[in-house]
């Protein structure tokens, strides 16, 4: 499996949400999930994303914005709206209700045709395990892909499927939006340049890239920087320089994070004993797993797994808003 599909694959949208709603200016929705990533897809309208931090970023018709939980956010209609009177609205698949004045945008809506209205689609991914974690860290608080609206078209077509409610039209819409996420996550790398993550630029790499696919690949078998470099056909010399000054940090460094991050998923989404995740992440034994795991993490990875927080709070327990559409 590749890196970026690696990172993705304990992330999954549950319960999109779809609303068509013609609101009266000025208005406010408030995304109320704490989830690791929200995706915004403008299919009418706009507005601007007002994020915690005090960023803001005006989205329109055909744009695709990625949100970086877990904190709340909005979408007004400009960014003065929310200092002052306005219509509030909120999104809230998974958690109570936050603001008791907002009126619920829940479930999946798709109404009146009128040119005022604004449309989106909203993706909530939640994770199962940990391997999202290193992706997160290299996202920037939002991100947005600008399309033409036309690029949208078959997303609204989705929906419209979704709306009439018609037998596994749920599951449908939120696989698409996984698939959404992933494409949106791979245009916004391309175009982002020097601002992409290490990793994924190491993995374009003419020179690291044939050894990060292989170590990626294989995180199990014994590299060395010389076994690395081997791969890519270059001197280990060559290699090591290169690594170094296009990932930030040495062969080997880059290694041992990248098979601790492993390692915590596995120590937290499975049962596997400590001796079986330390051999399926390059690790000889448990001892020298478990001194590297310290060393990372500040506690013995028994201590972890017995402390840590599941990834995501899972499914409402009995009596909490059930998930949006469902």
């Amino acid at each position: 499996m590749d890196l970026l599909s690696s990172l993705l694959s304990g992330i999954r949208a549950e319960g999109s949400v779809l609303t068509r709603a013609v609101l009266t200016v000025p208005w406010t929705i408030r995304f109320a999930d704490a989830v690791p990533l929200t995706m915004v897809s403008v299919l009418r309208g706009g507005g601007t994303l007002l994020l915690p931090d005090g960023t803001e970023r005006a989205v329109g018709a055909g744009d695709t914005a990625i949100v970086r939980g877990p904190g709340p956010f909005h979408l007004a209609d400009r960014p003065a709206t929310a200092r002052g009177p306005h219509t509030a609205y909120e999104i809230a698949c998974f958690t109570e209700p936050g603001e008791p004045t907002a009126q619920a945008l829940t479930g999946i809506r798709w109404g009146t045709d009128s040119a005022a209205a604004t449309a989106l689609i909203v993706g909530v991914h939640r994770a199962s395990d940990h391997r999202h974690e290193r992706l997160l860290r290299a996202l920037p608080p939002v991100l947005v892909v600008e399309e033409e609206a036309g690029v949208c078209a078959w997303l609204e077509t989705a929906a419209a499927d979704a709306a009439a409610h018609t037998p596994g039209s749920q599951a449908l819409m939120d696989r698409l939006l996984d698939w959404a996420l992933v494409c949106t996550l791979r245009t916004w790398f391309d175009r982002a340049g020097a601002d992409a993550p290490v990793w994924y630029r190491g993995l374009a790499d003419p020179v690291l890239g044939p050894a990060l696919r292989s170590f990626h690949d294989r995180p199990a078998e014994p590299w060395t920087v010389a076994s690395l470099a081997a791969r890519s056909g270059v001197s280990r010399a060559l290699f090591a320089k290169r690594f170094t000054q296009l990932m930030g940090c040495p062969p080997l460094a880059y290694l041992t994070e990248c098979r601790l991050d492993e390692a915590t998923a596995l120590l937290t989404g499975t049962d596997l004993s400590i001796g079986r995740i330390a051999r399926s992440v390059g690790y000889a034994d448990a001892f020298g797993f478990s001194a590297a795991f310290k060393r990372h993490k500040g506690m013995s990875p028994s201590a972890f797994r017995a402390t840590a927080a599941p990834a995501d709070p899972g499914p409402p327990a009995r009596g909490e808003p059930a998930p949006c559409g469902r």
